[in-house]
């Protein structure tokens, strides 16, 4: 498996890639991933294990084409069958562009997407250059259709390929599970607080924050013990100083525990701490193909989760048995159903558990896993 980054700050190696290498790995695979930690290059050149499956962070030398052929290098060098490139842009898809040019017969080529990343995806949010906006659209594009098999994280990417030509028998909807791990999904009951306890599990980018702010007012003037719990780093500086100003000066500020960045095994015992959890989502192209990990996270470990039904929302909270959605941008509605729940712990529990059974059935890494492996087997082998 290779990536365009290493596993933090950006997590789509930690909280994908390697679930599912440690899936495979279980089932009797060798599996390494490759990646060039330009984010942290303190770590480059390390080589390290966790739960049988190898990391291996590439030097970082020549800069871009440098590091590029040094990842194509080591990849080769390990002699796979398969080799799984996740994002098919940066260091990544240059890497499956030129295995795909000169190795495609020998190795079996799988690309897998989470987001979008071209025009309306992330290009839109990140300050590349123009030059590099054009590039990454391009090799999202080429990804897509030049590979053996194309794993996608949500049933909008899946939409996408189908567009674009890809046979359904080369395609693979392969979600993704809660970041926290398989070991402690179910395994944790919600707690009992003295004060109901809103959840906030986001990194703000995905939705207008004076959007929530409204939600917040509408429930605290209904719920005055409102306790809200915020979890996690805003991706923005801009958005999570915005939205402090908001809550500011509708005098919510003090009502919030801000437990910023909390490492996956500590996780569960911090969002158990709530009652309900809410998610927003406005409706755009990057909103609508990204599979969000912190939801799965709420949903299992029993959080019943009020949401918008935007995207790949809709596959994790079923209305009234793991949750409550409603459509993005419906203030009321959602402030309706937050109070409510914060108010009747019946049906919350019973949202709680259906969430957990929900979860367990159908977005365990060991059945993503599987589902991989016999993605591999009937695709790659053909």
């Amino acid at each position: 498996m290779i990536g365009p980054f290493g596993l933090h700050p950006k997590q789509t190696m930690r909280s994908r890639a390697l679930p599912l290498a440690k899936g495979l790995t279980r089932r009797g695979h060798d599996v390494c991933l490759f990646m060039p930690p330009w984010h942290t290059p303190a770590e480059a050149d390390k080589t390290w294990q966790e739960d049988g499956v190898t990391l291996r962070y590439v030097p970082l030398h020549g800069r871009v084409p440098g590091t590029t052929w040094r990842l194509i290098r080591e990849v080769l060098t390990w002699q796979p069958d398969v080799v799984h490139g996740f994002k098919p842009k940066a260091y990544s898809g240059l890497t499956l562009w030129w295995l795909w040019q000169f190795h495609r017969r020998k190795i079996r080529l799988v690309v897998d997407t989470d987001d979008w990343e071209g025009w309306g995806g992330w290009n839109e949010r990140e300050q590349y250059t123009a030059v590099q906006k054009h590039f990454f659209a391009w090799q999202e594009r080429w990804g897509l259709t030049h590979c053996h098999t194309l794993s996608v994280a949500s049933r909008a990417l899946q939409t996408i390929a189908w567009s674009r030509g890809v046979p359904s028998e080369r395609l693979v909807y392969v979600p993704n599970g809660p970041g926290i791990g398989a070991s402690v999904v179910g395994d944790q009951i919600p707690t009992t607080t003295h004060k109901p306890t809103l959840l906030l599990y986001s990194r703000f980018f995905e939705f207008e924050v004076s959007r929530l702010a409204a939600i917040l007012r509408g429930v605290y003037a209904a719920v005055p013990h409102l306790h809200i719990l915020l979890v996690g780093k805003s991706l923005f500086d801009a958005d999570i100083a915005h939205f402090r100003q908001l809550l500011t000066i509708g005098g919510l500020l003090e009502n919030i525990t801000d437990a910023g960045w909390v490492t996956p095994e500590k996780l569960p015992a911090v969002l158990t701490q709530a009652d309900v959890g809410i998610y927003l989502m406005d409706d755009t192209l990057l909103n609508r193909t990204k599979c969000p990990v912190k939801l799965a996270d709420m949903l299992s470990v029993g959080v019943p989760v009020v949401a918008e039904a935007v995207g790949q929302v809709n596959e994790y909270v079923i209305h009234g048995r793991t949750g409550l959605l409603r459509a993005t941008g419906d203030i009321e509605g959602l402030t309706t159903d937050l109070i409510y729940l914060l108010q009747n712990p019946t049906e919350r529990q019973k949202l709680g558990r259906g969430a957990k059974v929900h979860m367990q059935a159908h977005f365990t890494w060991e059945k993503l896993a599987d589902h991989l492996q016999d993605a591999y087997v009937n695709n790659c082998h053909s």
